[in-house]
């Protein structure tokens, strides 16, 4: 499957839309608050750790898009975003979302 940003793939023509597709991950107060406590890995103002659970979350969100792209016989993902939202007063979600399309 392929997934992108951009709103089409060098050299294949899209020939059939089949709507949008999102996928969602959030994080909760029990992660974000984890994270924090093991801020002890901070160095130059990075949190490896909290980096670490943004990518989880990110990866999560992309699988999750990829598999519901593919329920709808997609076999490509275009015009890809990546959102990220605080929800609430302690949960984060990453959210991804984009077109899924047929390719020739």
């Amino acid at each position: 499957m392929i997934i992108t940003t951009t709103n089409g793939v060098e050299g294949r023509k899209i020939i059939d839309y089949r709507g949008i597709v999102v996928g969602e991950a959030i994080m909760g107060a029990n992660v974000v608050r984890d994270v924090f406590a093991s801020i002890t890995d901070i160095v130059g103002g990075r949190s490896g750790a909290y980096e670490s659970k943004l990518q989880d979350a990110r990866d999560t969100a992309l699988r999750e898009l990829q598999e519901r792209a593919q329920a709808v016989g997609a076999d490509a993902v275009v015009g890809v975003d990546l959102d990220y939202e605080v929800v609430g007063q302690s949960m984060l979600m990453v959210s991804a979302s984009g077109t899924a399309v047929v390719l020739s």
